[in-house]
């Protein structure tokens, strides 16, 4: 879930997307106090185009800015490549880049990708024929404004010097100054850095600009600049990082800086809202570091991962970041401590979930592959949405959060290039179905572009782009979509040919995309101080096109349409809504404006500029008592950076009286009651060339309405049928209730309607559509569901475990509920309230829990269980497998894990040449082998996320005789008792015995102290003298060799003047093991050896807290397979239980 940049209001909803961490991304909404540039009036300067791009502007994609720049300051920037000779000269990449236009609207850009079938041109026709008309108003073939007319005053600074810059940024210091802050960069695309910066400063709106670097230092490089939003008068400006880490503060509009060395390099700027000096700084490293002296000390807040969300009065929102989990995190500025943070939502959440906008949080969890979204209103404990069952989004953004309530568009399990827009009560928590199929597109950011745009001035009005039928159509509402209806078309065209366009086949259809750029209006602008007037660009037909486009006004909140140019021009709002400029599409040069003070009926030209300008941005209204805008741009790609100050205030010859204004009547198509109510706004009388000076938008009177069908929407769980009515959905019971309804309460019970948020209407049909209060009913218990907090069936031992409960219905207040842990304990509750928090448990032991849930009062009874595997980590296994066998003969292998765990793990048995594992519960197998010859034996042991292997060798044959041999004591003290010196052991052992080859003997190691061993005679691999003869030759070296182990000839050099000997400790009990039966006295022999081991094992065990020695060792033999035992009692600190393990070696 992501609160990403959407064609809403241009303040509330746009936002800055920067990537503070890796695989994680923040969201900023601009209604914020946020260090933006937008509040200091930062402008664009954008790419330059090389010759032969501009010659072919037409053929340009737009593009979007680099992304590192978007990252380090949540304002959005344009480049310039002027390294650009031609596009075969560059990578792919450098070659998109160089293709880039100035400041160009993303629908071009969308444009060029359209199919030719998506962009063919629908149902306009002029005077009976389908085709535009002949004739053209080309406004540039006429003559300037009329000489008795007055005429604008400009200025141009050209910033000397810094042609080379590529890149521009425009800060206006705030209200009612005239200080003006620009700061020019060259950024290198080849090395993808900043190499050189200027910074500029103007103190008379723009007039004369003066070159700052002597004051912050000639070599400095300077990577942006933050205004104060609470005191314009305080400024930050951050070195870059490449260079060094500093910032420079000045606190007199930029006339003088301090420069403050960091031990950090900052990524992201936040101030807060109300307490001037406060700052928040996020690192690349991502720490957080917070400073309450505007930035000249800095206290690291946080050491972990986090992610910075927002301030809030004394309050840090921040993400903590644990691995791969996630946390919602609270904390005070000043005191940040471990101990005083605050954890709002109990879980983990998703990273680059978490949104905070006005007075809704919202964060999404996932589980088992689907979403789950819950919302915290005003900071109260966090709630799960309700949105229709089976939506099953794949994505949801949060559009809106303003009036009150939230827009929000989700993404569903059918549907891949259209969202659906659903609206919620009040405290966001309940969603219903407010238009289907919105088209969304990609920004030149990467971001979801929803095609909704909400109209600035009148509550509850939004224009949206709707796919219907694979055709894109524009529809409008004045009920917050509640209802929707397509744009009537105009009449005529600009030169006054009638236009045939009849409903539903025929409409107007707008394109709703904010600009990348703020300072270039976009394909569609409306003001808050002139209500009802809306400027867009689009197209007559049946579907939207992005061919054959032009210019469209209303002046009537969409009613009525009139075109206004047969070209794409930049729209801006003058004198506080009262007048129009217009500007031609940056594309091409121009120095002539437009402007209307009659809602562009009629529209006069003035000139700005001696030579045509490329405008890559204009900033509109800079002061509050001063009518002064301002062009940025250059007249070609080799010129320096041209600011032209223009002065529009004497095209007024006054200022406005009260004979000046007229009354307008907000309706849709006849119908005054909007939003419940009857608006009647002021406006300035078209054609009075008066200053208005005051923000227009104030509404002269505002009376209720009587309550109608169309002032209800559905209400949750509620669907609207063909007649208009609203019936409940096949998945939703009208008859559940909250399970906070208690015996003796009321509740409202839904009539399947809810009022339209902020609908002001009264009496009417509202007793009829409103929830009416009815007594909560004594019910038994349904629908209850039992979790842990973080949807998880697995626990580390010893850690706390949470379960939450939660019931559909009942009367939660008299509903007892027990819980039974599986363990043999066991908890009872009187009723759901106190499990809000969760009941917590802790496990003592590994293995696989049933727990269980019950929920009982006097009617009735619900039952939920989950099954809970409890693990010890896994931090070692050992293979226990002989290291000879007889073929053809059963034998045992197993697997010893520490810590031990009871049928919680998964063994995977490769075996031989096995393609394919042998999987099993049981930590041990019993196997055959078939073949002679050496094999080497696999277990794998998977333990949630993490496997762990051990690996043998044996050799398979159908007889052979070992020998049991002990060693010199000073074996011991080199024996670090691992199994890699078992095996180089053993392999010096082969070569000390003499005479015999190696291929026919095996040296078996055994683990632990004293050093005891195996050594195997093996037969050879040729068998030419027959069975018998091989047997009689394995006797006769076995008597060799015990006589040479007897006489102690038999030793080795551990190191030099550390000699091993090597005794013979027994035979084994077998002269010579194969397959074929034998009974004799040594069966008698082996039947008592296992008894008395049995028994000194259990003596070990019952009186094991009275043995002083850590470690126990005995050796058996059964024919030819001995096995020792290592008893380890491990002990876990501050804890009451400990882990017992048996190693086991088998041979």
């Amino acid at each position: 879930m992501q609160f990403a940049r959407y064609k809403i209001k241009r303040l509330s909803a746009v936002t800055r997307t920067m990537s503070l961490c890796p695989s994680l991304s923040l969201s900023l909404s601009l209604s914020l106090s946020l260090s933006l540039p937008l509040d200091a009036a930062a402008a664009w300067l954008g790419f330059r185009i090389a010759p032969e791009l501009e010659r072919n502007a037409e053929e340009i994609n737009s593009r979007a800015p680099l992304g590192n720049f978007t990252e380090s300051a949540l304002d959005e920037e344009l480049f310039s490549d002027e390294y650009v000779k031609s596009e075969s000269e560059l990578e792919p990449e450098d070659a998109a880049l160089g293709r880039v236009k100035r400041s160009v609207p993303e629908f071009l850009q969308s444009a060029d990708a359209r199919s030719e079938e998506q962009r063919k041109t629908s149902g306009l026709r002029v005077d009976g024929q389908s085709k535009r008309a002949e004739v053209r108003w080309n406004r540039d073939d006429e003559h300037d404004s009329r000489p008795d007319e007055p005429k604008l005053t400009s200025s141009t600074f050209a910033l000397a010097g810094d042609s080379a810059h590529n890149h521009a940024v425009v800060y206006w210091t705030g209200k009612n100054s005239s200080v003006i802050l620009i700061l020019t960069k060259l950024y290198d695309f080849h090395l993808g850095s900043v190499t050189e910066s200027t910074l500029w400063r103007s103190t008379d709106y723009g007039s004369t600009y003066e070159r700052l670097n002597d004051k912050v230092g000639v070599k400095t490089v300077l990577s942006y600049l933050y205004v104060c939003p609470t005191n314009k008068r305080k400024i930050m400006v951050l070195t870059d990082p490449e260079f060094e880490s500093s910032v420079l503060i000045s606190t007199d509009e930029g006339a003088s800086y301090q420069k403050y060395r960091l031990n950090f390099f900052v990524l992201s700027l936040l101030f807060h809202h109300t307490q001037e000096d406060w700052a928040l700084a996020y690192s690349h490293d991502q720490k957080l570091y917070s400073s309450f002296d505007f930035g000249r000390k800095w206290q690291l807040v946080i050491h972990s991962q986090s992610h910075l969300i927002s301030i809030s009065h004394t309050i840090i929102l921040f993400l903590s970041l644990l691995t791969t989990d996630c946390q919602y995190v609270t904390c005070r500025a000043q005191a940040c401590s471990e101990s005083s943070r605050t954890y709002p939502f109990s879980g983990y959440i998703e990273t680059n979930s978490l949104v905070v906008q006005d007075e809704y949080v919202f964060v999404q969890v996932t589980t088992t592959g689907r979403a789950s979204y819950y919302v915290s209103y005003q900071r109260e404990p966090f709630v799960r949405i309700k949105i229709p069952k089976y939506s099953l989004p794949k994505d949801m953004h949060i559009v809106s959060t303003d009036q009150g309530q939230v827009f929000t568009a989700v993404q569903e399990w059918n549907q891949n290039d259209t969202y659906n827009l659903y609206i919620s009560d009040t405290r966001g928590i309940y969603f219903t179905l407010a238009l289907e199929n919105v088209r969304t597109s990609r920004g030149l950011g990467g971001n979801s572009m929803i095609d909704l745009y909400e109209v600035a001035g009148i509550e509850g009005m939004l224009i949206a782009n709707r796919k219907v039928e694979n055709q894109v159509k524009t529809y409008i509402t004045y009920n917050k979509g509640r209802d929707w209806r397509l744009l009537q078309a105009p009449t005529t065209d600009l030169a006054g040919n009638t236009i045939h366009c009849v409903l539903p086949f025929c409409s107007l259809h707008l394109q709703l995309q904010m600009s990348e750029n703020p300072y270039l209006s976009g394909s569609i602008s409306t003001k808050s101080s002139a209500p009802g007037v809306i400027v867009a660009t689009g197209n007559i037909g049946s579907e939207l096109s992005y061919n054959n486009v032009a210019m469209f006004i209303s002046s009537d909140a969409g009613n009525n349409w009139r075109q206004i140019f047969e070209e794409e021009h930049n729209v801006w709002f003058l004198d506080k809504g009262g007048a129009l400029v217009a500007v031609k599409q940056p594309t091409v040069p121009t120095r002539h404006l437009w402007i209307s003070f009659d809602e562009g009926r009629q529209w006069t030209r003035h000139s700005f500029s001696a030579m045509p300008l490329f405008v890559d941005g204009v900033l509109v209204e800079a002061g509050a008592e001063n009518q002064i805008m301002t062009f940025f741009g250059h007249f070609s790609h080799r010129s320096e950076w041209q600011l032209i100050k223009i002065d529009y205030k004497p095209i007024f010859t006054r200022r406005c009286t009260e004979g000046d204004y007229q009354t307008w009547h907000l309706h849709n198509q006849g119908e005054p009651c909007i939003m419940g109510q009857k608006q009647i706004y002021m406006k300035r009388r078209p054609g009075n060339y008066c200053m208005v000076g005051w923000d227009n938008s104030r509404i002269l009177s505002a009376e209720p309405c009587i309550c109608r069908a169309h002032d209800f929407e559905c209400d949750y769980g509620f669907e609207r049928r063909g007649d208009g009515n609203c019936l409940p959905a096949f998945w939703f019971n009208p008859s559940t209730l909250s399970r906070s309804c208690s015996q003796g309460q009321n509740y409202l019970n839904s009539t399947g309607y809810r009022k339209v948020v902020a609908n002001n209407c009264t009496k009417g049909v509202k007793e009829m559509y409103t929830a009416r209060k009815q007594q909560c009913p004594n019910r038994p218990p349904r629908g209850l569901v039992l979790t842990t907090h973080d949807d998880k069936l697995t626990a580390n031992m010893g850690s706390n475990v949470t379960f939450l409960v939660r019931l559909e219905e009942g009367d939660s207040m008299r509903t007892n509920i027990q819980l039974d842990f599986g363990d043999g304990t066991a908890v009872s509750y009187s009723n759901l309230s106190w499990t809000q928090e969760g009941i917590r448990h802790v496990y003592h032991s590994a293995g696989i829990f049933r727990v269980t849930a019950l929920a009982e009062n006097s009617l009735g009874f619900d039952m939920s269980s989950l099954h809970l595997h409890v693990t010890c980590p896994v931090e070692h296994i050992q293979l226990l497998a002989p290291y000879v066998v007889i073929k053809n003969k059963e034998v045992n292998l197993t697997a010893v894990v520490w810590p031990s765990h009871f049928r919680t793990l998964t063994y995977f048995w490769w075996l031989g040449n096995n393609t394919e594992p042998i999987i099993t519960l049981d930590s041990s197998i019993s196997h055959t082998f078939s073949t002679e010859g050496m094999v080497t034996v696999t277990v794998q042991v998977s333990s949630g996320d993490s496997i762990l292997q051990d690996t043998r060798s044996i050799a398979i044959q159908e007889f052979f005789k070992s020998l049991l041999l002990s060693f010199s004591p000073n074996l011991d003290e080199a024996n670090p008792d691992i199994p890699e010196w078992r095996q180089d052991v053993g392999r010096v052992i082969q070569k000390a015995v003499a005479d015999i080859p190696e291929e026919q003997l095996l040296v078996a190691v055994f683990p632990g102290i004293p050093t005891a061993a195996e050594l195997f005679l093996l037969p050879p691999r040729n068998q030419s003298d027959g069975r018998k003869r091989t047997e009689e030759d394995l006797e006769q070296i076995s008597e060799i060799l015990v006589n040479a182990l007897n006489q102690i000839s038999v030793e080795f050099e551990l190191k030099p003047g550390s000699r091993v000997i090597v005794y013979t400790t027994q035979l084994t009990l077998a002269p010579l093991v194969d397959s074929i039966p034998r009974h004799s006295s040594s069966a008698m022999l082996m039947l008592l050896s296992v008894v008395f081991l049995g028994l000194a094992v259990f003596l070990i065990y019952k009186f094991k807290r009275y043995i002083h020695a850590n470690r126990f060792y005995f050796t058996y033999s059964f024919f030819t397979r001995t096995r020792a035992i290592e008893l380890h009692s491990f002990h876990a600190h501050h804890s009451s239980s400990f882990c017992l393990s048996i190693y086991k070696d088998e041979i």
